[in-house]
């Protein structure tokens, strides 16, 4: 049988870079595979071109991939990019969904002090954020996200981070105040075969919160125990796609 393509999407701050080394097995598995750059989150693009970026201007990318995709593909959706994946897999015929601690979606409470923390601290100290972009805090991405890797290696991936759209991380964060309902999932995203990974010792999205998505989905939920956010990169990156890997071989 042929297996499908692969759609790497990004989370917040980020870009497809941040799949360059987590897409490498893959691809040694005959797996052909893309990571996009959502709007305004590419290399060269002035941190004005994210502003007011939805997530449903983040989806709208994804279908796009998707249309271009030479048969129904796999979306592979890290934090932020996994609720956009499953905003575009409710708009496009997918293969399947790998979400990797996946944001949680409208109408989910979050279940940890950090991530309730996380909807407060911006409005505190940002006021209108929404309307902003909205720049990576060194301090947080050290401590939530890149937490266990070596200072270097965190210094490097720093660097290559970008502003986010305010209004994205509203349409998360605060999403009982959205009266558009941005993040709501609609049914026909449950419909695709899903693969959910928790790290069990992610702060930015918990394990109780991921749980709640996969249940959700009705997905298959895999707990790993040592990993946090930033899972691609940590050192069981490899077990991580080996996972994937297995769960993909049973399309």
């Amino acid at each position: 049988m042929k297996k499908p393509p692969l759609i790497f999407v990004h989370g917040a701050f980020c870009g497809g870079w941040c799949f360059d080394g987590f897409r490498k097995p893959f691809e040694a598995a005959g797996y052909a595979t893309s990571a996009l750059d959502l709007p305004g989150h590419a290399a060269g693009d002035p941190p004005a071109k994210v502003k007011a970026r939805s997530l449903g201007d983040y989806a709208g990318a994804v279908c796009e991939a998707v249309d271009a995709a030479a048969s129904p593909p796999v979306l592979v959706g890290h934090s932020m990019g996994g609720l956009v994946a499953q905003l575009a897999a409710s708009r496009r015929k997918v293969a399947g969904m790998i979400l990797l601690a996946p944001s949680p979606a409208w109408g989910q409470p979050v279940t940890s002090p950090v991530e309730l923390a996380a909807g407060l601290i911006l409005p505190a100290t940002r006021g209108p954020y929404w309307l902003e972009s909205v720049e990576p805090d060194w301090g947080s991405v050290r401590d939530y996200t890149l937490n266990r890797l070596p200072e270097e290696t965190a210094r490097a991936l720093y660097a290559r981070m970008k502003p986010e759209s305010g209004r994205a991380l509203f349409e998360i964060l605060s999403w009982w105040l959205d009266p558009t309902l941005a993040s709501f999932v609609p049914p026909l995203a449950m419909l695709q075969p899903s693969l959910v990974v928790s790290g069990g010792a992610d702060q930015v999205h918990s394990t109780t919160t991921v749980t709640v998505t996969a249940q959700r989905l009705a997905a298959q939920l895999r707990v790993v125990a040592p990993l946090s956010h930033w899972m691609m990169d940590e050192p069981e990156a490899p077990a991580l796609a080996d996972l994937c890997l297995e769960w993909l071989g049973r399309l």
